[in-house]
């Protein structure tokens, strides 16, 4: 599959090219730079224009074969020069704005990454040492369809208003890479450690809304959502020294943390129905039993195999407790940890001892 590159790429391709314009007073074609990963990229520049002391221009984003929202829509920089010798870098339109605390920016600045700020610096300073400027410059990056497109993404949830962020950590995009959702799991969590307190509940997603508003009266929109990666969401959460986080998910991922599995995705691993058949055995003697789950397709049919035996709550009992068993013993002794268990079609299927406690203080929490 064809790799791209990230928005922080092409922030740093524009404003280089941006720099040469003010420079050699004509417009520039194509520009490059080597990214943090090694790699050269060098692209079209659309939409120049230059003046004395200042020139603009854009670079299209191209993700590759990634599906990522941000994919086709125009980068701008904007490069002034001025006597002071610092190089500032600043969003505009588009650029969204950090609103909470947690994040690398602090409380106001634009969305623009660490790496990406570098690649900027870098790359328009190239151009300063080439030319032998001794001075600074202003630069605005700045995306004119970064407000509609963020909505799109995990922006909202961190407190990011206003536009896209500019990121990138090596400068390339990955086909189909799980890197940026990581990063957003983290980005989350701190986010949620600055603002929202010691406790925090963690969920795959959305699935199960209506069961946790029901029985909790717990909205599941306030979690962090992990997706697969719930291992790297206990870790975030144990980094950030969370006094407590209880996660709640439903019985066709998190059986396959009773076995130890941290990253539910099925090509990883599956093993839900021999998860579930070694609980089994360990309290019915009906080999027939056994063999009927190994035989189930979902989750849902070998519950209902249990429910029809009458050791359901026995066997999900000794699921939830070695699912807890892991991920405790992963989030090391420092943070509490509760689990949640349910089903949409069987409801409640385990709950660890401290869970209703904890929703209750959730619940309550200013």
């Amino acid at each position: 599959m064809r790799k791209g590159y990230t928005t922080g790429t092409c922030a740093a391709i524009a404003g280089k090219a941006a720099a040469r314009m003010i420079f050699e007073q004509e417009k520039v074609k194509r520009e490059f730079i080597v990214t943090p990963s090694g790699t050269r990229v060098e692209v079209d520049i659309s939409d120049a224009d230059f003046e004395k002391n200042k020139a603009k221009c854009a670079v299209k984003k191209d993700a590759g074969d990634d599906p990522d929202c941000t994919d086709g829509i125009m980068i701008y920089a904007e490069v002034c020069l001025k006597k002071e010798k610092e190089i500032n870098i600043d969003g505009g339109v588009g650029i969204g704005r950090v609103t909470k605390k947690g994040l690398w920016q602090k409380i106001g600045q634009a969305a623009i990454n660490k790496v990406p700020m570098m690649m900027i610096k870098s790359a328009v300073g190239q151009i300063f040492d080439e030319y032998g400027y001794g001075f600074g410059a202003d630069i605005i990056i700045s995306a004119p369809e970064g407000e509609e497109i963020a909505k799109k993404t995990f922006n909202p949830r961190l407190g990011i208003r206003g536009g896209i962020s500019i990121l990138g950590t090596s400068g390339i995009v990955e086909p189909m890479s799980s890197q940026a959702l990581i990063d957003t799991i983290r980005a989350e969590l701190k986010v949620k450690r600055a603002n929202e307190g010691e406790y925090v509940m963690i969920a795959p997603g959305n699935y199960g809304v209506e069961f946790i508003r029901e029985n909790f009266s717990v909205e599941l929109d306030n979690a962090v959502k992990c997706s697969n990666f719930i291992g790297e969401a206990i870790d975030f959460a144990a980094e950030e020294k969370f006094g407590g986080m209880i996660l709640i998910g439903h019985i066709g991922k998190f059986v396959k943390l009773a076995g130890g599995i941290m990253n539910t995705h099925s090509r990883n691993a599956d093993s839900r129905m021999e998860i579930i058949a070694a609980n089994t055995a360990m309290v019915c003697d009906d080999v027939t039993v056994i063999r009927k789950i190994m035989e189930c397709l979902t989750t849902d049919e070998a519950i209902e195999i249990l429910k029809e035996k009458n050791i359901c709550d026995s066997v999900m009992k000794r699921i939830t407790e070695r699912a807890l068993f892991y991920v405790r013993n992963r989030a090391g002794d420092e943070i509490r940890t509760e689990m949640i268990i349910f089903s949409n079609k069987f409801g409640m299927l385990g709950k660890s001892d401290g869970a209703e406690n904890f929703m209750e203080n959730m619940r309550t929490k200013k």
